[in-house]
């Protein structure tokens, strides 16, 4: 006859930390009485089962193969429970019982999986893929030198199936193609990447944005411009890190944001707000810098952290300004957009300004689909999770199709080539769309945008302010 299950206690116990500066966040004594109570309130809770495989795997464990007693689960159960989390964060948007509201359980999962990943990248080291996905600036400086070699390759079945063989990257993935001139290559051709700290904006791009669409980089310029923010860049900024945080790679993050502070510090102690184009960066760079870095580092990063704005976000701030601009040289056919709301953005609670904008100037009503595409960061690229990262996504792309219109958005890049390669159609960022507007091109997201002059747009003034939003 089986053993009653023990009662456990929904309250933090002794080995609560999300500190990795803590000496008990390291300890496996510590991280294993979190995890059977994390296990306990989530089993108990249940709210967060239609998320990632982590909750139901865990349901399943604990009802059908332990009689209801978490505190039997073997290491191998709570490997598969941690590994099935992709970090798209919106178990703790749900979830009641989170620091953020101040509840007295303290429970944040996701944080919960990064400590365990730590710990077991502390132990086991950094696996060959690890090593090739936690650094996309490298990744992206060793593609450029290929000269176009590299994007060829990546459409070449032998070579992809020798990637999947070797270093775990699922050979069907649709990966990005490199570009031959980096964002920072284009800020400083044009003059924009020399300018002294100041102005009311710096540009985070994001190493996506560098490294593979610098299009999305050089439209946000314009609409910036376009609408008389004095936006600055500045070259060389590096990865945000997350990459390398989901190996619990802490030294590798670190040695990221050091560097980034480094660059955007003068800037915001200037007066300046940093934009961050890609939503995971920009909840990277606002919610997880200040709590990775070491603690003489926490305030400094903090003020940066504090400054950390989303493009849509600092420009629907404007919408009631003369300088807002209204004057487009096109607008969509369609009377309606189909909307994807970015996971990362919703964990970062500003709502969704990029959408709102695109509904306010344009004219074309929102199609708002919440469902998570399936992406997450690097999971959609690995052998294990690719067929799971369609799964998750379905519900995104069914309804992104109901819209009944090929005018797509969303705010992150990633999410984009996940629709395309399994809804066919690719969104365009927010940004995007608005920059196309003004200039009178096409909305056929196949379409080229017109070539860049690379001259800064002055913004058309209105006489009276935007009327206010209805």
């Amino acid at each position: 006859m089986a053993d009653t299950p023990q009662n456990i206690s929904y309250e933090p116990t002794d080995g609560l930390t999300y500190d990795p500066n803590d000496h008990l966040y390291w300890s496996e004594a510590a991280l294993a009485k979190e995890v059977t109570r994390v296990f306990e309130v989530c089993h108990g809770c249940r709210m967060c089962f239609k998320y990632c495989d982590s909750f139901p795997n865990l349901f399943d464990l604990i009802d059908n193969k332990y009689d209801g007693d978490v505190t039997r689960l073997s290491r191998q159960d709570k490997d598969a429970v941690m590994d099935a989390c992709f970090q798209c964060k919106l178990c703790e948007v749900q979830c009641p019982y989170t620091p953020r509201d101040g509840h007295k359980f303290q429970l944040d999962f996701p944080k919960l999986v990064h400590r365990y990943q730590a710990q077991r990248a502390a132990d086991h080291g950094p696996s060959l893929r690890d090593l090739a996905l936690r650094d996309p600036d490298r990744t992206g400086a060793l593609a450029r030198a290929s000269v176009g070699l590299a994007n060829k390759m990546n459409r070449v079945g032998i070579h992809r199936w020798f990637m999947e063989k070797v270093v775990g990257i699922h050979r069907d993935k649709q990966l990005p193609d490199f570009a031959l001139e980096t964002f920072d290559r284009w800020a400083t051709k044009t003059g924009r990447a020399g300018q002294l700290p100041g102005g009311e904006v710096v540009l985070f791009q994001t190493c996506y944005v560098q490294n593979n669409e610098p299009q999305i980089g050089r439209d946000t310029v314009e609409v910036f411009e376009r609408n008389g923010v004095d936006i600055r860049c500045r070259r060389d900024f590096q990865c945000c890190g997350m990459p390398a945080w989901e190996g619990g790679d802490l030294a590798g993050v670190r040695a990221k944001i050091h560097h980034n502070v480094a660059l955007l510090e003068p800037y915001v102690d200037a007066g300046a707000k940093v934009v961050a184009i890609n939503p995971t960066c920009s909840m990277m760079l606002r919610r997880e810098w200040p709590e990775l870095v070491e603690r003489e580092h926490k305030e400094r990063v903090q003020k940066v952290a504090d400054a950390v704005r989303d493009p849509g976000e600092f420009l629907w701030g404007l919408r009631k300004q003369a300088r807002f601009n209204t004057e487009f040289a096109s607008k969509p056919e369609a009377e309606g957009f189909a909307y994807h709301v970015p996971c990362h953005l919703r964990a970062q609670s500003v709502g969704f300004k990029g959408r709102d904008l695109i509904r306010k100037l344009l004219d074309v009503k929102p199609a708002t689909v919440m469902e998570c595409c399936g992406h997450d960061g690097t999971s959609a690229m690995k052998v294990e999770s690719f067929e799971y990262s369609i799964r998750v996504g379905k519900k995104a792309f069914d309804q992104m199709k109901e819209a009944k219109t090929e005018l797509w958005a969303t705010d992150c890049p990633l999410a984009a080539i996940q629709f395309e390669q399994h809804a066919g159609v690719s969104p365009m960022h927010p940004m995007s769309i608005l920059a196309r507007a003004y200039r009178g091109d096409s909305f056929d997201p196949k379409a080229a945008p017109k070539p860049d002059d690379g001259k800064r747009h002055l913004p058309i003034l209105s006489p009276e302010p935007a009327k206010d939003d209805a």
